[in-house]
């Protein structure tokens, strides 16, 4: 309600949509409780609602799905998809996410470019001069009562440990705590805003509710720590992690619309006049509006991307080979428990295509389902959903088998000792079977039974023990060599090679090319309990 004493502001957020304009995974037919086109509804019906609405997006939303690959890699004509969608959905902010980077600087400048909206992000900085590498750190938005919004953007700084070196040339990550800090003092100093909402690509590293650490501290995810230190904030908007969050922590409220467009979060600000001038916020509450199955999608916000979506489904179903033998995943947590012709085939291309002689490789979701008999390009990004490249890392035996001994606390044995189950540490806060994986050119057993730590219980190559000092040429993707996952052991190791493809190209290149792909599986490794 807005009165001449009381005025209403209502945010709205979105964050990690990753592509998802239409209401479809790109899997298969059906339409899906997701997607930009949905929530354009539900933004569209708060405008209608709130005479004062603002509208953010949290970042992550120029990767994820093969309609802005195909625009990214092969039709890159017309404005930016992303920036169409925020342009025609009206948004007044956004941030800039981690997967903003995965197609390189020229490509998301030109997203920049193309969108009515500026791109906040107040702790990417260029190298040369320290200064806020994409335009603006914060934005303020005035209301016609003279109310003062500053909105300032933050992205998670771990973007080095994940991304290809080429795609952040000239750029540096600041801390957040200490750019927060930095710049919540600077905008309440020198804006006088009447409420500060802070924007950050990044998620929580302790639970929202009890506060127990729910990850290693690494600076990743910092959003509890900033409720907790920084003074002057009303509002944090978070991401990354692709949860659905709304609450509270010491006082400032937060949210957090999990991904590919499942929900929306709102935020309800109320200021009542004070008696000396000027306006002080009263009230604030949060909630998520979530995509249910009465949400029709918005068919004037699809008819912007109706050409790119034609080509896009029309190369998704080209056949680029066929397969002799069983390729298919009908259950990925059992092939994730014993050597699978899938992983094997993927490890084998990545052998093939580095000259590594031993890989390493995961099956992402488990939506994964594999080949059938004749493979095409939406087999292919339905399979391998993310833009990796692949690095070939010098390492000793007794990293590889610090690896395993990473790998193999994915697992757990169920409650009643008869079976296996995935250990909740890689279910919450969020899925992260990408995080396990299964090597080819080594041998090994991995015991569950065992504590954690001393569960590889054989790891021979060529018929023999791995030697600690070993050294051994192994290849994985560019999110794995850079520590991703907890694979602190990484993050210093020598980088002996790289193949700046993205990995979806080199398989649909290398099954192009070979036409036929034999399902094949050696068993050299299996998990026991």
């Amino acid at each position: 309600m807005t009165s001449m004493n009381s005025i209403n502001l209502t945010i709205l957020h979105t964050s990690d949509i990753h592509g998802h304009l239409y209401p479809t995974d790109y899997r298969g037919p059906g339409d899906k409780p997701l997607g930009l086109a949905k929530l354009s509804r539900l933004i569209r019906k708060e405008r209608s609602r709130n005479a004062h609405l603002l509208l953010m997006d949290n970042g992550d939303l120029l990767q994820g799905t093969p309609l802005m690959y195909h625009y990214a890699k092969l039709n890159r004509h017309g404005l930016h998809p992303a920036a169409r969608a925020l342009n025609a959905l009206g948004y007044d902010a956004v941030v800039l996410g981690n997967h903003e980077f995965n197609y390189g600087q020229e490509l998301l400048r030109q997203a920049i470019r193309d969108s009515d909206c500026p791109w906040l992000s107040a702790n990417i900085l260029n190298q040369a001069d320290g200064k806020p590498a994409f335009g603006k750190p914060y934005r303020i938005f005035e209301l016609p009562q003279g109310i003062r919004i500053a909105l300032l953007g933050l992205t998670t700084p771990f973007i080095p440990n994940w991304e290809e070196p080429s795609h952040i040339e000239g750029l540096s990550f600041m801390n957040t705590l200490d750019a927060a800090k930095e710049w919540v003092d600077k905008i309440r100093s020198t804006e006088r805003p009447d409420a500060v909402i802070l924007s950050y690509h990044g998620g929580f590293e302790r639970d929202p509710v009890t506060g127990e650490a729910t990850e290693p501290l690494t600076g990743e995810n910092e959003g509890y720590a900033i409720c907790e230190t920084i003074e002057g904030v009303d509002v944090l908007l978070t991401g990354h992690q692709h949860r659905l969050l709304n609450g509270q922590i010491n006082g400032v409220i937060i949210t957090q619309p999990g991904n590919a467009g499942q929900a929306v979060a709102k935020v309800e600000l109320e200021f009542q006049a004070a008696p000396e001038g000027g306006w002080r916020l009263s009230g604030k509450s949060s909630s998520l509006l979530l995509v249910d199955e009465g949400v029709q999608a918005d068919e004037d916000f699809l008819a912007l991307f109706a050409e790119d979506e034609r080509q896009t489904q029309q190369w998704l179903d080209q056949p680029i080979g066929r397969t002799e033998g069983d390729l298919s995943i009908p259950d990925p947590f059992t092939a994730r428990q014993g050597d699978h012709a899938f992983t094997e085939m993927i490890n084998r291309i990545q052998m093939e295509v580095t000259g590594a002689e031993i890989s390493l490789a995961a099956i992402f979701t488990d939506e994964a389902r594999g080949f059938g008999e004749f493979i095409t390009m939406r087999d292919v990004v339905s399979n391998y959903i993310y833009p990796n490249t692949l690095k070939v890392v010098r390492m000793r035996g007794s990293d590889i088998r610090a690896m395993l001994e990473q790998n193999a606390r994915y697992f757990e044995v169920n409650e009643s000792g008869d079976g296996l189950r995935v250990a909740p540490s890689y279910l919450e806060p969020k899925p992260q079977h990408f995080n396990y994986d299964m090597w080819e050119g080594i041998d090994y057993t991995l015991d569950i039974s065992k504590p954690v730590g001393q569960r590889v219980v054989r790891l021979e190559r060529h018929g023999a023990p791995l030697e600690p000092e070993a050294s051994c040429e192994v290849v994985m993707n560019s999110y794995r060599a850079g520590g991703g996952g907890n694979f602190d052991m990484l993050k210093d190791a020598p980088v002996v090679r790289e193949i700046p493809t993205d990995m979806t190209e080199i398989l649909a290149d290398y099954i192009s090319r070979a036409g036929v792909i034999q399902a094949t599986c050696n068993q050299n490794w299996k998990v026991v309990y």
